[in-house]
């Protein structure tokens, strides 16, 4: 892990393991798993999880393979790769095994799962962690019936700007470390609570404190001194802004909904981040109908994100193309909106991320594994769809092939949970079920 950034990537490689399944009374008495002494150093050691009853890996070539089935079955289509009875070899910050229990190599060290599962960390691709202020009173309006729009985050503005570094660190530094108990080990976030040149940089540069996945939202809405001059508003954002924020940044993001940024405005915002470096995503289709999602593709964005409201256009468009649905239930629990339709967009094979919006008006949670049990209960999807578009479905939204999946290379992101499946995740909502997490390959929850 690297020191100061708790979600930042470095790098690494393989090695063996071996060891005995626990008895039941072994299984019944562990409340969390156990580790044996180590034998080396932490860099060099290998470290061998085993009495895993079931194993997501997000290979499809491994274990037990079923689509929509309560019953696993070999052949099937589904993209988890789980083994049952299995163990898991890390060596370093990397997977260096993965397979049946019996049949691991020999290890520095020993952790004893218990009989639980173990998935990948959550790969959360979307969120708003920059912020200062609470905006409880808004939601409490709203939940007495008052729809949302886009002018509440006006008033996360205001808190934002007036707050120090210091306090905005601390945010963000605070909402990583809930997310991380909840099993999330890599976090994408934004700026677009500052609307100025000097509040997105400094965004962006506490931001990247903390992770490598850091995106420029500088055209979150129209800042409010513009308010009557919204070009003139593109024209800052498109220059010295994205000229001050581009070396902090990884991707460039815009707003394109009504009482936003209207799809020609998004498509200059995202062609010039373009030209400075940065890679496109997209706020599309949330609020209404309109061109972001068809714009995303065309940009090949990286991820589209909301996707509520689609025409068959737009349906087509993501499944010709390589941007990633990101879909995120949050918004929609927080706001009493419309569920978007995963079902619709998986049987069209497009690829479908889920993720947590985290932020202070229209979502504000941090934990994944609630988005899961929302998309499987409302948005249509299976356990194992949830389970795959939280996992690695959002490594597809960073454009990452190392994070959201347990395969030899892959970083050591795994989640240990206290339950027997991954179905527990939708089947038991609300319950804290994590309770184990390794980042990097060092055991941090």
């Amino acid at each position: 892990m690297t020191a100061g950034r708790p979600f930042a990537r470095p790098a690494s490689a393989p090695a063996p393991a071996s060891d005995p399944t626990a008895d039941q009374a072994t299984k019944d008495a562990m409340s969390n798993a156990t580790t044996v002494s180590p034998a080396h150093s932490a860099s060099t050691a290998s470290t061998l999880i085993t009495n895993i009853a079931a194993l997501v890996t997000n290979d499809p070539s491994l274990g037990w393979r079923s689509p929509r089935s309560s019953k696993f079955e070999s052949g099937g289509e589904s993209p988890l790769g789980l083994v049952q009875d299995a163990a898991v070899v890390i060596e370093g910050d990397r997977i260096a095994w993965t397979g049946d229990q019996s049949k691991a190599p020999a290890t520095d060290n020993r952790v004893d799962a218990g009989g639980r599962a173990v998935i990948p960390g959550f790969v959360d691709s979307h969120s708003h962690l920059v912020f200062a202020g609470d905006r409880t009173q808004e939601f409490n309006a709203r939940m007495s019936g008052r729809p949302y729009s886009a002018g509440g985050i006006r008033t996360t503005v205001a808190a934002t700007r007036a707050a120090s570094d210091e306090e905005l660190d601390a945010n963000v530094a605070r909402y990583l470390a809930e997310a991380l108990r909840q099993g999330t080990t890599t976090f994408e976030t934004k700026s677009g609570y500052g609307l100025t040149v000097h509040d997105e940089s400094r965004a962006l540069r506490i931001a990247a404190r903390h992770t490598d996945e850091v995106t420029f939202l500088g055209a979150h809405i129209v800042a409010p001194e513009f308010a009557e001059d919204p070009a003139g508003y593109v024209a800052l954002v498109t220059g010295e802004m994205l000229g001050t924020c581009a070396p902090h940044a990884r991707w460039i993001d815009v707003f394109c909904e009504q009482g936003a940024f209207d799809g020609d405005q998004a498509r200059a915002i995202l062609t010039a981040g373009k030209a400075r470096g940065l890679h496109p995503r997209i706020h599309a289709n949330q609020l209404s109908y309109g061109p972001g999602v068809r714009l995303a593709v065309e940009l090949d964005a990286a991820s589209a994100d909301h996707c509520t409201h689609l025409t068959d256009a737009d349906v087509d468009a993501l499944a010709n193309g390589r941007t990633v649905a990101t879909l995120l239930p949050g918004a929609e629990f927080s706001t009493r909106a419309k569920w978007p339709d995963a079902r619709r967009l998986l049987d069209a094979g497009v690829t479908v991320a889920l993720s947590t919006d985290c932020n202070p008006g229209s979502s504000f949670t941090s934990s994944v594994p609630f988005c899961i049990a929302l998309a499987v209960r409302d948005m249509g999807m299976t356990p194992d769809e949830a389970v795959w578009a939280a996992t690695a479905g959002g490594a597809a939204a960073l454009r990452r092939d190392d994070i959201g999946r347990l395969t030899p290379g892959a970083y050591a992101d795994l989640t240990l949970l206290d339950a027997p499946s991954h179905v527990h995740l939708a089947y038991r909502p609300g319950v804290p079920l994590v309770t184990g997490v390794w980042r990097r390959g060092e055991r941090v929850v």
